[in-house]
């Protein structure tokens, strides 16, 4: 069975309000921690000799910033997971901040087999950027998008964030224009979310910042599904457009239950049975690691779990929920679950798969939600 194998690089150079995302601005710590990532792959190919290390379908190096390590330490990692976890590998991606972006170092990656590059521009709105703490400036990002194409990697993702506490319709509609003329391969694009923990979370709360309401982000989302799709770009999850034959085939296997193997602090993996996960700290991680002990907790997934899993994320897809790939048990749930939603609209049936309306994506927490099975 294809795997995907995701590497997770903690290191920023600064922490966005927003992120909730494992990180930390210690760089220095950034070759021994690579020297770690080395050893988990040894450590973890031999627990896992028997089930099979080999069909690596994608690679994904995520953040963090995975663009702030040095291009030795790049090839280190990628050059060592590819002896380690052979297969045929279709699709490497790097995430890159813009202001990281320098034809050197994305020739380099280029040579290392990177064919494919997500970067996180979020907004073309120096004042926005500025908000959330982001290092470089619209131009740098409109910048980046030709140097990479200039250095022979054509496929670009980027990552938009909507939802800005002071941002109208028009102020999201110039950024997702300004986006297309870039001509990207993929659109990711979030609404702006306070996590907790988070410096934002805490602006909100000490109310310095206060958030859209619904009919503004109903309205954000719907434009940005009518403007990509006017353009040509299919909307393929909840949060994704791609272009024909640009979809993130690595992302897709979370949508789609294929087995992941994540390397690194807080990385998670699953292989159908079972979930894992690294600890969250990253001297522990490497400290664990250099004494030849993985630092993982695991769950075991039992038949329950599992459909849940398929719920919250098959659900997201343009397919949507595959009822044959259920138990008949799990099937005759599902439908009946789906009822309500069936006949409001926000669910359709097609091809024997449970699929949202463009009316559902609007409510696909509730609609997910109903779908639950709750013990």
């Amino acid at each position: 069975m294809k795997k995907g194998i995701y590497i997770h690089i903690p290191f920023c150079k600064s922490r966005c309000v927003y992120c909730g995302f494992y990180s930390t601005t210690r760089a220095e710590l950034s070759k021994r921690y690579t020297q770690a990532l080395l050893r988990e792959m040894d450590l973890r190919s031999k627990a896992e000799a028997s089930l099979g290390c080999h069909n690596t379908d994608t690679i994904y190096l995520g953040g963090g910033t995975p663009s702030v390590l040095h291009i030795s330490d790049m090839e280190l990692i990628l050059r060592h997971v590819q002896q380690v976890y052979p297969g045929n590998v279709r699709e490497i991606t790097v995430e890159m901040n813009p202001d990281d972006v320098t034809p050197q170092y994305v020739s380099a990656l280029r040579s290392l087999g990177v064919n494919r590059i997500s970067m996180g521009v979020q907004s073309f709105d120096d004042k926005r950027l500025h908000f959330l703490r982001r290092r470089h400036s619209a131009r740098q990002a409109m910048e980046a998008c030709q140097i990479i194409r200039q250095a022979g990697i054509d496929n670009i993702s980027i990552d938009l964030m909507f939802g800005f506490p002071d941002e109208n319709i028009d102020d999201w509609t110039r950024d997702i224009t300004t986006a297309l003329s870039l001509e990207p391969n993929h659109i990711s694009a979030y609404c702006l979310m306070y996590e907790e923990g988070t410096p934002l979370y805490r602006m909100l709360q000490d109310g310095k910042v206060k958030q859209i309401d619904e009919d503004t982000y109903l309205l954000m989302y719907s434009t940005l599904i009518d403007l990509l799709a006017a353009h040509g770009y299919e909307h393929y999850e909840i949060s994704n457009f791609a272009k024909p034959g640009y979809r993130s085939i690595h992302n897709s296997s979370y949508w789609h239950d294929v087995p992941y193997i994540g390397f690194g602090a807080s990385a998670h993996s699953y292989n159908g049975k079972r979930r894992s996960w690294n600890i969250d700290n990253l001297q522990q991680y490497m400290l664990s690691i250099e004494g030849g002990s993985l630092p993982a907790e695991q769950e075991e997934i039992d038949a329950d779990t599992h459909y849940n899993d398929l719920v919250t994320t098959a659900m997201r897809t343009v397919e949507g929920l595959d009822l044959e790939a259920l138990s008949d048990e799990h099937k005759r749930y599902a439908l009946q679950s789906a009822t309500d939603s069936l006949n409001n609209g926000t669910i359709e049936l097609c091809n024997n798969h449970l699929r949202l309306t463009r009316k559902g994506l609007f409510v696909s927490d509730t609609v997910m939600s109903d779908l639950m099975l709750v013990k």
